[in-house]
């Protein structure tokens, strides 16, 4: 498994990996546009993929101007081998080193993405949007979750 910054060359791989998700499927798949893609990987905050043998298997997206995660998604046959595990743990340590406001994020109830974010300690904070449970995680939480 490679692991590594994300960078506008693997936008299509990253639509590819998105559109294959058996969870949290976007309702409109033409709103999220491969210049949207571009403006959050290099203007509103960073993105980092994870590759094996040589192809993309996941990725993750941290807004730095809203304070959330914009995406953390991996093809269906690599879930539950760590992957999503690292790519957070990657993403929220450099969020943090940029800012120790507290970041949010919104994800369909009874998926196994609202489980996971619950065992990497995010804290469920009510709704978001008209159906999503929206989570947040603070810099001392992230901190503590970090030294167990």
């Amino acid at each position: 498994m490679l692991f590594r910054e994300a960078t506008a060359a693997d936008i299509p791989q990253l639509q590819f990996v998105r559109h294959s998700v058996k969870e949290n499927i976007l309702s409109d798949p033409t709103l999220v546009t491969d210049e949207l893609c571009a403006l959050y990987l290099t203007e509103r905050g960073k993105g980092w993929v994870c590759k094996v043998n040589g192809q993309l298997v996941g990725f993750a997206i941290v807004d730095l101007l809203d304070h959330n995660v914009w995406a953390l998604f991996l093809l269906p046959e690599f879930e539950g081998q760590g992957i999503g595990k690292q790519l957070h743990r990657i993403m929220l340590d450099w969020y943090f080193q940029q800012t120790k406001e507290p970041i949010w994020l919104g994800t369909d109830p009874g998926t196994r993405a609202e489980q996971f974010y619950r065992r990497q300690g995010w804290r469920e904070m009510g709704i978001h949007g008209s159906s999503e449970i929206k989570f947040e995680m603070r810099y001392h939480d992230w901190q503590a979750q970090q030294k167990n």
